[in-house]
């Protein structure tokens, strides 16, 4: 009887994937082309400052630890004299352009994260990707924020970000995955975007 109930239940969770997936696949292309005068805005900003690429690229682990390259917006200096990418970012990190504080003050270094979304890589809500080294290394417990897509934003992020220990965002993340629905999702982009015009917790304790 249960074994019945298997392949209409899978076949409905397929569904509603496919479903999120196009929908955000229209919704990021669409954002993508409304904001393409900012993207050269900026990117002609981040040139005429510091040398060196517009974006800032990465790879992070992703979807049942798929690895994938993240995209943003530059923010630090790009020569590696003026750089280090293994110590967590401050307010007054010297390593920061001058741009790049504007960029993370309004969160807009995180736009091209939609190059990321119509990939297919990212949603819009998620747990935040992280660096390879440590999705690589998840225990069991850790595993299962992986098993959705990594997001623009994420439950973690609007209950404390940068205050929170790494322990705490996992299990918010968790929490998240169990918790997830449209409505959920739309509570947090609406949460996100009121943080967003405060500038709460805009620099992260990692290199992201």
């Amino acid at each position: 009887m249960e074994v019945s109930k298997i392949g209409p239940e899978r076949k409905n969770r397929k569904s509603i994937e496919r479903l999120q997936r196009t929908s955000e696949f229209l919704c990021a292309s669409v954002m993508l082309c409304s904001l393409a005068p900012l993207f050269v805005v900026v990117g002609i900003a981040i040139r005429l400052e510091s040398k060196g690429s517009i974006f800032f690229k990465q790879v992070r682990g992703g979807k049942m630890g798929h690895h994938f390259t993240i995209y943003k917006f530059r923010t630090m200096y790009d020569e590696p004299e003026k750089r280090n990418d293994n110590i967590a970012v401050l307010t007054t990190d010297s390593r920061i352009t001058k741009v790049g504080h504007f960029l993370r003050k309004t969160s807009i270094d995180e736009l091209p994260q939609l190059i990321n979304i119509v990939k297919g890589d990212m949603s819009f809500v998620g747990p935040r990707p992280t660096l390879t080294v440590q999705t690589d290394n998840y225990n069991d417990y850790q595993k299962q924020r992986l098993s959705v897509k990594p997001g623009v934003t994420g439950w973690a992020q609007i209950s404390g970000r940068n205050a929170l220990t790494w322990d705490e965002k996992i299990e918010l993340d968790i929490e998240y995955i169990e918790r997830r629905s449209i409505r959920f999702d739309l509570y947090i982009l609406f949460q996100t975007a009121i943080k967003v015009l405060k500038s709460d917790g805009v620099y992260s304790d990692s290199i992201e």
